[in-house]
């Protein structure tokens, strides 16, 4: 849906920026170097739910993971496409939002009766297990999906996609300060690799946006051709009146 143009300044910073990107992601993921220490809270959620976190690293199929993680950005990717496609016919995010998450609530209660049998762990209490559902269904599923959806009928899916590795960086910091995690240069050197390729791609888009409304007139230029045309119309008119009453 985005044209390159790679023989112009916008095209070009939008495919290196997006190169920039996918390479600071990629320098964030498999890179550490130097362990860099930085202030921490005394909050730590591991340590204090201790006896309900058990890691098991050699357990699970990593293949199966990996493949597993491809197809979600590649859903991800598309659905961004087809929010894109479809709020051209309809445009209502919140409505479009309401629909979705019905659809989804029904596939996964079908998908956890199938693979949780024990009906402990449906129970909630007044716990962080009740704010993580909530604060997963009203802002990750709710209000995330409301704005995603409306962020890409005013800009396009690029815009949005542009902005998923910040992800990255704010789950770096976050765990390090609350989740007692280390923190690497690669860490850092990521991060800034990754702001850089977001500036260069919204910079491009940006200015592929002010040439487009220069090109495309304005609503206050139509409204005066339409004034200029009705104005002639209506001078015509006169004329052709003052003719027949001449003669």
């Amino acid at each position: 849906m985005e044209r390159l143009g790679l023989r112009t300044v916008t095209g070009k910073a939008k495919v290196v920026g997006t190169l920039i990107g996918i390479g600071g992601a990629m320098l964030l993921t498999f890179y550490k170097g130097l362990e860099i220490k930085l202030w921490r809270t005394n909050v730590h959620l591991v340590k204090q739910q201790g006896q309900l976190y058990r890691y098991h690293p050699h357990d699970g199929n990593r293949v199966l993971g990996a493949l597993l993680s491809v197809g979600s950005s590649l859903s991800y990717a598309s659905w961004l496409i087809i929010q894109a496609k479809m709020s051209e016919r309809y445009p209502s995010p919140y409505s479009s939002t309401a629909l979705m998450s019905v659809m989804g609530s029904i596939q996964a209660v079908v998908f956890s009766l199938c693979m949780e049998r024990d009906w402990r762990e449906w129970k909630l209490g007044w716990n962080v297990r009740l704010l993580t559902v909530a604060y997963s269904g009203i802002i990750g599923s709710g209000v995330m999906v409301a704005l995603i959806s409306w962020c890409v009928s005013k800009r396009g899916p690029l815009f949005v996609s542009v902005f998923n590795p910040l992800v990255m960086i704010l789950v770096a910091i976050v765990g390090s300060l609350m989740l007692d995690e280390k923190l690497y240069l690669g860490s850092v050197l990521g991060a800034v690799l990754i702001v850089c390729g977001l500036y260069a791609v919204l910079w491009g888009k940006a200015e592929e946006m002010k040439r487009m409304n220069k090109l495309m007139p304005s609503d206050d230029t139509q409204a005066q051709a339409i004034e200029i045309i009705s104005s002639a119309n209506v001078d015509a008119n006169d004329k052709i009146r003052l003719e027949i009453a001449r003669e």
